[in-house]
């Protein structure tokens, strides 16, 4: 790599020696990559455009500049914007090309600055954080297929179903907060992307994506989440 220009976000920097950072970018051209900067990092959540050279694992990165206005996050949206940069953070391989999941990361903090006029601000939260992870785990190669179980039979409607990440929905005679019905994963089937998802299927997805993320971070929970439900519970 060699001056190449790239557009993307800063997600996560920490200091380098005196007067660098090593700064991860999520971008439109590598999707997730590291190098080091050697000037102050730009904001978070604002589109930057920068020259990237070098072969190694660390980058150096030149020429940085800021695309838009800066862009201030309050609130959930605050900790929304926390939790996306780091699940790319910890879920994105290095330089390897995201498309779906960059346009998505893209529209939802377009979207989260407008998450204050919405009239159910709770609901639309869900619905885009929701799309976005989807776009990412299909990205990932974990795209679920909600027509057949673990054992290739089609999913039953009044059968109750564990989800496993490495082998799918596996029916069980027990029903437990953690079973889904197959009423629930049916919902799936017609979903048509760039659709918002209705009331069930947000409900079916809250439970398996929180699953397949947490399965895929392993011992290290996300510091987001913690510090996102530490807030709601300092305001109850």
């Amino acid at each position: 790599m060699r001056n190449e220009i790239l557009h993307g976000y800063l997600i996560h920097h920490r200091k380098y020696r005196e007067r660098s950072h090593i700064v991860h970018l999520f971008t439109q051209e590598h999707g997730r990559i590291d190098g080091i900067l050697r000037q102050t990092p730009p904001p978070q959540y604002q589109p930057i455009c920068l020259q990237a050279s070098g072969k190694s694992d660390l980058k150096n990165f030149s020429k940085l500049e800021i695309v838009n206005q800066p862009v201030f996050f309050f609130g959930d949206a605050f900790f929304s914007g926390f939790y996306l940069n780091e699940v790319v953070l910890r879920l994105c391989p290095a330089e390897v090309e995201m498309p779906q999941t960059f346009v998505l990361y893209h529209q939802t903090l377009q979207q989260l600055q407008l998450l204050a006029q919405q009239e159910n601000p709770n609901l639309f939260l869900r619905q885009i954080l929701r799309q976005f992870e989807h776009a990412l785990l299909e990205e990932l190669g974990y795209a679920l297929d909600f027509t057949t179980d673990a054992q290739q039979h089609d999913i039953q409607a009044a059968q109750h179903y564990l989800f496993q990440l490495n082998d799918g929905f596996i029916p069980t005679a027990q029903q437990s907060r953690a079973t889904l019905t197959g009423e629930q994963i049916l919902s799936m089937r017609d979903y048509e992307k760039g659709r918002d998802f209705n009331r069930e299927q947000l409900q079916l997805l809250a439970q398996l994506y929180r699953q397949m993320i947490s399965s895929l971070l392993g011992d290290r929970p996300l510091k987001s989440r913690q510090l996102w439900i530490q807030n709601t519970q300092s305001q109850s």
